[in-house]
């Protein structure tokens, strides 16, 4: 018996015999063409690219059915991504002025892009560098004449791979699929979200040896543990674990419908943080009572030219409708630092956490922040919107937004644009802002703390830096008492207060957060239910 350690991207028990499933390899060698055969490459990209839209498209249709409309929209977005001017561009580029062929211009395009993404802090927008891999593997594996990877299995397995796609994944017999364990992924990898949905234990960082195809393994989500060929003793205690886990599950489902109130009547918004407008769906999958954050930047980013007004207003409007009414708390561009964006023409900064970004760029850049606004309050029309802004360190700051925000009603009102009440809030995520939260707790209606910027910048660590990462406490004291000072001054003035950050999920402290006098917890969507029987627990 032997145990390794990954991590879990969704709780649960498999036991079962292992698959492993190696991705076939294609040459992606760089090839020198000539003035004349550059114009037929460029056919043979486009045809590929075609192909590939054409089979996303499909395996879009059967994802519908499988895996329901929210989480099929992945293939959407990817059929998306192979039309994105960022990407093509690169592929031209590679193909008209470095001549090379095809499959070399495809597989740089996706390496450079994808590492942009990877690149960033934000684990939704880390994520989707797997995204930029999946589609240009895609083209390929077209380009060299290859098939789609098969995955079908005699009997039910436990998956083992360095890295699976969401194509891969959803085409899948799910009856027959135990569990994944991959050496590559993330939580808010697209294949973590298909776990979810399908329920399916998962781990990721395990280091996979082709030599277990076939041994029998047990998958642990909860201890992130994965167990090659278990002893009698270790295999019972699992298996009872496992039943255990699967109780817990069916009443798990029962609490959706049910208030977010502990025992003794204490009440508290459970809402969920997405990154898309698909995401909306799945945090009505996971009975949000609320969206806590809309991570507006997701609009701007893979792209090569801003958004324009009418486009966000209409990603705005569909999540307001998909909600129903339930609150949708918008956060402004968060672009600079970690999430880059090149038409922004940003320049480079040695240390860009603490340089021009968020806020900053939007009181520097009013136009491109009215564009969002309008699109928001119009949106508002539809729902039950509300706004806040990220990187708040002063009152003078929030001044600046109420006069911008005020002008850009004034000319809706002024061109008969209907709008609602939409509420104001602004994050905080700086030290500053805490010190001087009860002034701002009566310019606005509500403070969402950002737990992950608060703990970075409260103990002077770079979240991205490996080496500090035994440093890096966010339930330090410092962190704790801040959090409590914000709570008690926005309360002083009648000021809501959540917390969207990681922190939020974090079960070792939901007690602690209702003891302060938290109102909301907003978290990723498949901790909605978990955190909902905690705190019906208390």
């Amino acid at each position: 018996m032997k145990r390794y350690n990954g991590k879990s991207i969704y709780k649960g028990i498999a036991i079962g015999a292992i698959k492993v499933f190696n991705k076939a390899e294609y040459d992606t060698s760089k090839r020198i063409i000539l003035d004349s055969e550059v114009e037929a490459e460029i056919q043979r990209y486009v045809k590929a690219r075609d192909t590939a839209v054409q089979q996303l498209q499909a395996i879009f249709r059967r994802a519908v059915n499988e895996v329901g409309q929210a989480t099929a929209n992945i293939f959407d977005v990817q059929s998306m991504l192979l039309g994105d001017d960022d990407y093509t561009d690169s592929v031209y580029n590679y193909i008209q002025n470095e001549h090379t062929n095809a499959e070399y211009a495809v597989f740089q395009s996706g390496e450079v892009i994808s590492q942009i993404f990877s690149d960033m802090d934000d684990e939704y927008m880390k994520a989707r560098a797997a995204d930029i891999k999946d589609v240009s593997h895609r083209v390929i594996t077209i380009l060299c004449g290859g098939a789609d990877e098969s995955l079908d299995s005699d009997q039910p397995v436990i998956l083992a791979a360095d890295e699976l796609t969401p194509a891969e994944t959803i085409q899948l017999d799910k009856k027959k699929i135990l569990a994944f364990v991959t050496k590559y992924g993330s939580s808010q990898s697209h294949t973590a979200i298909l776990a979810r949905t399908m329920n399916i234990p998962a781990l990721t960082g395990v280091i996979i040896d082709s030599s277990w195809n076939g041994k029998q393994a047990v998958v642990d989500g909860f201890t992130g543990e994965f167990i090659l060929e278990p002893d009698e003793e270790t295999l019972k205690a699992e298996e009872e674990k496992r039943a255990e886990a699967l109780k817990k599950l069916e009443l798990l489902q029962q609490l959706k419908g049910k208030e977010t109130v502990t025992k003794g009547g204490q009440k508290i918004n459970l809402y969920a943080n997405i990154g898309s407008v698909a995401d909306a769906d799945l945090a009505l999958e996971n009975d949000a009572e609320g969206i806590g954050l809309f991570r507006s930047e997701f609009l701007y980013i893979g792209r090569s030219t801003y958004p324009t007004e009418e486009e966000q207003f209409v990603a705005y409007k569909n999540v307001a409708r998909k909600m129903q009414g339930k609150k949708v708390i918008i956060r402004t561009l968060d672009i600079g630092a970690d999430k880059k964006a090149d038409y922004f023409k940003l320049d480079a900064e040695e240390n860009p956490a603490l340089g021009f970004r968020a806020i900053r760029i939007c009181l520097e850049r009013p136009e491109l922040f009215k564009t969002q606004l309008r699109a928001i309050y119009r949106a508002s029309a539809f729902g039950n919107l509300a706004i806040m802004y990220p990187m708040i360190i002063s009152v003078d700051e929030v001044k600046k937004i109420k006069k911008i925000s005020a002008d850009v009603r004034s000319a809706l009102n002024k061109e008969n644009i209907p709008y609602g009440n939409v509420e104001q809030g602004v994050m905080i995520e700086t030290p500053a802002a805490v010190l001087m939260s009860e002034d701002l707790a009566q310019e606005v209606d509500f403070f969402s703390i950002g737990t992950n910027d608060l703990t970075q910048y409260t103990l002077a660590i770079d979240r991205q830096n490996s080496k500090l990462e035994s440093f890096y406490d966010p339930h330090h004291p410092a962190v704790l008492k801040q959090i409590q000072m914000t709570v008690e001054n926005g309360h002083k003035h009648g000021c809501w207060v959540g917390i969207c950050g990681e922190l939020g999920a974090d079960m070792d402290l939901t007690e602690t957060f209702l003891k302060m006098g938290v109102d909301e917890l907003s978290v990723s969507p498949s901790r909605i239910l978990p955190i909902r029987e905690k705190i019906r627990s208390l």
